[in-house]
């Protein structure tokens, strides 16, 4: 039962993941395809790009309710294992969306979703060390990148290792989707927040 439950868990968050509320908030509006615009990610860095703040903000909360959505579904029905499947199942259904042809966003809303259900507290220090390390340096991109990183040390020692284990797979996935970040961050052309660079724009952290 335990096995079935987590199957179960991988697809529901798969289902709810995969819902890509950029393209849909955009496509209601009027504004086209937001695949056709900046970057060409679905996730709310972009839809703001369409210089529709309320679509952005509606696609930041929409992505973070369906990762947390999974969460407390699956806790509910299934208990803390299959909720942790269900979260993980959460960032790939965004990230790998089988409708787009696993085409979707980064995972940051998503991933912050997912932690909110998990941890509350846990995703407070989040955005407490995203905004520190923003204010720091003035790149969103590397705050989201070292706020994911310490996120499983801070599961670990609060949580647990499940918890900890989980995030520990989300950050990397986290980090492999924002690997042109990265490598912008290293060569010095990664604009700072509130500075556009068009289709190479990292600020905030591709969501």
């Amino acid at each position: 039962m335990d096995a079935l439950y987590i199957a179960i868990a991988l697809v529901v968050g798969y289902g709810l993941g995969s819902i890509p509320f950029g393209l849909i908030l955009t496509r209601i509006a009027g504004t086209g395809d937001i695949r056709a615009v900046g970057s060409g990610n679905i996730g709310a860095t972009n839809v703001l790009r369409t210089g529709r703040k309320g679509l952005a903000a509606a696609t930041l909360i929409g992505d973070m309710l369906k990762g947390a959505a999974a969460v407390l579904i699956m806790k509910k029905l299934g208990g803390a294992d299959a909720a942790l499947a269900a979260g993980l199942g959460a960032v790939l259904g965004h990230v790998f969306p089988v409708w787009l042809r696993f085409k979707g966003g980064k995972g940051v809303a998503t991933y912050i979703g997912v932690l909110i259900a998990v941890s509350w507290p846990v995703a407070l220090n989040f955005a407490v060390i995203w905004a520190a390390i923003a204010a720091l340096s003035g790149y969103s991109s590397l705050a989201g990148l070292i706020a994911s990183a310490a996120t499983p040390v801070l599961l670990l020692i609060f949580v647990g290792g499940k918890a900890a284990l989980l995030f520990a797979v989300l950050t990397v996935i986290v980090w492999v989707m924002h690997r042109g970040n990265i490598s912008r961050l290293i060569a010095g052309t990664e604009p700072k927040i509130g500075k556009s660079a068009g289709k190479s724009a990292g600020a905030p952290p591709g969501m």
